[in-house]
């Protein structure tokens, strides 16, 4: 008898953060290679022609839930009026942003203001709420940020899903730093949105070291090991400008992401694991449990 597949979200991060990471994930979702991309509105080089690019993707038949990606952290500035904490006019850097969360130093009023205004603008220029919504540099987890984040998202969008980060729990699988202390935030996170009756996919994976070295084809077949059906893997495909390399350091391995995705190598990996890619209806992966 013949396995069921499992059905996995693959979410391409960051578009609009450069016409390079645009294009690149247009292309894949052009090629069906993905099924989810979540939006930075805060980007200078987000604007109207790049979402209608987008939105024409899903014309006639929907290739990709597109989803909101909050952005609270450097070189970015934010879209509300009187938000604090900044330096010299942007959000504070990611260590910054998570020292002061888990002190508890941050306002929630700005916050909530912040991620509301961000999720407004999306609304604005796509014409519809996101999909789903989640957080660049996975700032949606953190205290103070995530009772703001998911407060706006069930008023706002609450059709919408958000994106918890907890890994899958298969023996075996190597536990790094990031990877341990996502499982933890998102202990918090996956909690306070079943209380709001927020779905949420039911695992997380694609973290990894983003240095020069790395193998992305050898690291992505351990990604789909004992995923769950409605999982989510998070992935970075695009192409390199000089727009990028002056806004974000991961630059390079997006195109080795690019290259891999539009590989022959990739659709027989999630064949050979009983994987293929959910329909990207705007539905919720997985109830709250």
């Amino acid at each position: 008898m013949q396995r069921a597949l499992r059905h996995i979200w693959l979410c391409a991060d960051d578009y609009g953060m450069s016409p390079g990471v645009s294009a690149g994930i247009r292309e894949l979702i052009s090629l069906e290679r993905i099924n989810a991309t979540s939006v930075m509105v805060t980007s200078p080089h987000f604007n109207k022609d790049e979402a209608a690019a987008l939105n024409a993707l899903n014309s006639g038949k929907k290739r990709a839930a597109i989803g909101l990606h909050v952005t609270l952290t450097a070189p970015f500035n934010p879209l509300s009026n009187d938000f604090e904490p900044l330096r010299r006019g942007r959000f504070l850097s990611l260590n910054d942003v998570l020292r002061s969360a888990v002190a508890r130093r941050l306002k929630t009023d700005a916050l909530a203001t912040e991620i509301a205004a961000q999720l407004q603008t999306f609304i604005g220029i796509f014409g519809h709420p996101p999909d789903f919504a989640d957080g660049h540099q996975h700032v949606h987890l953190f205290p103070q940020i995530r009772d703001a984040f998911l407060k706006i998202v069930a008023l706002k969008a609450p059709n919408a899903w958000v994106r918890q980060c907890g890994r899958r729990r298969s023996r075996g699988h190597p536990l790094g730093p990031k990877v341990l202390v996502l499982d933890i935030l998102s202990v918090a996170f996956r909690r306070k949105a079943r209380g709001l009756g927020i779905a949420f996919a039911p695992a997380f994976a694609g973290t990894y070291a983003f240095h020069a070295k790395v193998k992305y084809a050898e690291l992505f077949p351990g990604f789909l090991r004992g995923l769950p059906d409605g999982a989510l893997i998070m992935c970075h495909p695009g192409f390199v400008d000089s727009e990028l390399k002056a806004l974000d350091s991961l630059t390079n391995l997006r195109e080795r992401e690019l290259a891999y995705f539009n590989s022959d190598a990739f659709p027989q990996v999630l064949a050979d694991h009983g994987v293929t890619l959910a329909p990207p209806l705007a539905k919720t992966p997985a109830p709250p449990r």
